[in-house]
């Protein structure tokens, strides 16, 4: 019984590293575009295949996004802070990340779905 107290514990640690981890490996490959400004650039033009937003991002901003995808069909996400995503990054505070590369979203979306910090889905997103 210990040992799976101890095995959730560490779970918990590992998978938001993992997340942040991806993000930097997507943001080093090019696979990613930050700021509020390129993230709708990248969804409105069809390259966005995830939308990851900061917990602590304004309700507007987060309002935005979550129409503006709903409306492109994009899986929308918060995570984390502004300051925890753009220091995954190598950067600043970013409120919205957009991945453009499937590889990188799929895998992004699983671990995200495993730590519960899904969002409303819509319907077509299930």
């Amino acid at each position: 019984m210990r040992f799976i107290r101890t095995w959730r514990r560490s779970l918990v640690r590992v998978v938001p590293n993992k997340i942040f981890s991806l993000l930097g490996l997507a943001t080093r490959a090019g696979r990613l575009v930050s700021g509020e400004f390129m993230t709708e650039k990248a969804v409105k033009e069809g390259r966005a295949q995830l939308v990851l937003l900061g917990a602590d991002a304004s309700a507007n901003t987060k309002k935005n996004f979550r129409n503006m995808c709903e409306y492109y069909r994009v899986p929308y996400y918060e995570y984390g802070t502004k300051e925890e995503l753009g220091h995954a990054m190598g950067k600043e505070m970013r409120a919205s990340l957009a991945v453009t590369d499937g590889g990188f979203a799929q895998n992004l979306k699983k671990h995200l779905e495993e730590t519960g910090s899904e969002t409303e889905v819509a319907a077509w997103q299930k």
